[in-house]
């Protein structure tokens, strides 16, 4: 029976495995984070929640619209009328974890084999395809081998392993780029006045690009909790301060139209490094020229965000059936 590993459980890395597992191949993802999906993220603050990566995602493909209504059948999303806020930005229906985003990581991963806690530190080719060695000494083996970490984080694990990519594979992975954004969380003690349905882009020149009440979008229906994403440009300004908590007042002042600071009764702040891949690979995946199977896919890959991190999990699950069974 082929056997396949993933590094990373997001979108991309939960949907390769869910399909190759359906057609009986042996699937271990790992990741190296608390829990699976990546960017779609929801946390507790408090005692309410918010998500605090991914806020909605649109289904235009068949195959991601065809996933999209089998979760809406189990109640794993529903729809968010965020057009409301902005007709001219929001062309397509969104959609949002009923329980927040990472419940639909949730769903994706009920019958995929997944360890989370486990960093991979080096990767080998050996004589059945590649053996992975992880952050507590213990190294799996399988046939194949499917990377969904950011671009960077793939690069720096072949270079720490002592690996050479082809030089126009590893070309194209070091021109994928990503944009940063640090995400802040704050739970009211009265609800927000952000308008109705509860999610708002702010001017480009503001330090908080992105606004969303998660009372409002039925992400924590008893406690007003609010989520606010900085510009990308701000972000990166401060990406690798070491006291994020110092900025909290700032960016909190630049929601004051709809936060109000005397409101706020709890706080936190998130760095996502790799935030939104604004220069991918045109391509839903990258296949190397190796002996043994080795993808590299995710949402730095194709038309990117969600959708296509789906659709690049399901093109390298795809490939990898196609060639066991060829």
């Amino acid at each position: 029976m082929p056997t396949t590993l993933i590094l990373g459980a997001g979108l991309a890395g939960l949907t390769a495995a869910r399909e190759l597992t359906r057609q009986g191949h042996t699937v271990l993802i790992f990741d190296k984070g608390r829990g699976v999906g990546g960017r779609l993220a929801t946390r507790r603050i408090a005692d309410g929640r918010a998500d605090h990566g991914a806020q909605y995602f649109s289904a235009r493909s068949p195959e991601f619209a065809a996933l999209t209504q089998e979760m809406q059948h189990a109640g794993v999303v529903s729809n968010w009328h965020v057009e409301q806020s902005d007709p001219a930005s929001f062309q397509h229906p969104r959609f949002v974890g009923t329980d927040g985003m990472s419940s639909i990581a949730k769903y994706l991963a009920t019958d995929v084999h997944v360890q989370t806690g486990k960093r991979a530190v080096a990767v080998k080719q050996v004589p059945q395809g590649w053996a992975v060695t992880f952050d507590d000494g213990q190294t799996i083996a399988a046939d194949s081998l499917l990377v969904t970490l950011p671009a960077p984080q793939a690069l720096a694990l072949w270079q720490e392993s002592g690996l050479e990519l082809d030089p126009s594979e590893k070309a194209i992975l070091n021109a994928i780029h990503y944009q940063p954004c640090l995400a802040v969380l704050l739970q009211l003690s009265q609800p927000s006045n952000v308008p109705t349905p509860g999610g708002l882009k702010l001017p480009a020149d503001s330090p908080v690009s992105w606004v969303a009440d998660n009372q409002q979008k039925g992400i924590s229906p008893a406690v007003p909790t609010v989520t606010l994403h900085a510009s990308h440009s701000y972000s990166q300004q401060h990406l690798d301060d070491t006291d994020l908590k110092a900025l909290l007042p700032e960016l909190v002042a630049a929601a004051a139209a709809y936060v109000s600071s005397e409101t706020v009764i709890d706080q936190q702040i998130h760095r996502w490094r790799y935030s939104n891949a604004t220069e991918r690979y045109s391509e839903p995946f990258l296949a190397a020229s190796t002996p043994a199977p080795l993808l590299f896919g995710g949402d730095g890959f194709g038309q990117g965000n969600v959708e296509g991190a789906f659709l690049s999990g399901l093109a390298m699950a795809k490939a990898i059936a196609d060639g066991a069974s060829a």
